[in-house]
């Protein structure tokens, strides 16, 4: 395991939009690693910007919000967001960590955090919810790679 086969994997998942929905399947394919360390690096790596975003996404709106065309930006990602976090206002963090751990475009971490936010849940609970919520992600996600490529090597033969 090279470093280069745990950090791109790692990043990947940290970014927003990725985030381990594409980092297992980089990880996996693309470097080989086994299961449980490409569910592993991505795991962690998925997590490293929540704790930010929950502690300055207020801060950072605020000072940004100054700002016409960031104001702008931050209205229209709210926006989305908002109507998005249906399933979390109706059930609040257990909510939230179903919103997160479905491995679909636009309701990972990232979103998660920035629903948690609006909605005022505590960050406390936010990040346990998000956590669990990208643990049951990327089960699903590592599973659907394993059972994919197990059918591809059977349909090989």
């Amino acid at each position: 395991m090279s470093l280069e086969s745990v950090l791109f994997p790692f990043l990947f998942s940290a970014a927003p939009i990725f985030e381990l929905r594409g980092g297992i399947p980089l990880a996996l394919f693309e470097y080989d690693l086994h299961w449980y360390w490409a569910f592993l690096i991505c795991f962690v790596g998925n997590l490293l910007p929540v704790p930010f975003i929950l502690l300055f996404l207020d801060k950072a709106v605020k000072t940004l919000a100054r700002i016409e065309f960031f104001r702008r930006l931050i209205d229209w990602f709210f926006e989305r967001t908002w109507r998005k976090g249906k399933l979390v206002e109706r059930y609040g963090w257990v909510g939230l960590t179903l919103f997160v751990s479905i491995p679909l475009p636009v309701t990972g971490a990232w979103t998660g955090s920035a629903v948690a936010y609006l909605l005022g849940i505590e960050s406390k609970r936010a990040f346990l919810a998000i956590t669990l919520g990208v643990f049951i992600a990327g089960a699903i996600v590592t599973g659907f790679c394993l059972a994919g490529w197990q059918a591809y090597l059977w349909l090989r033969e």
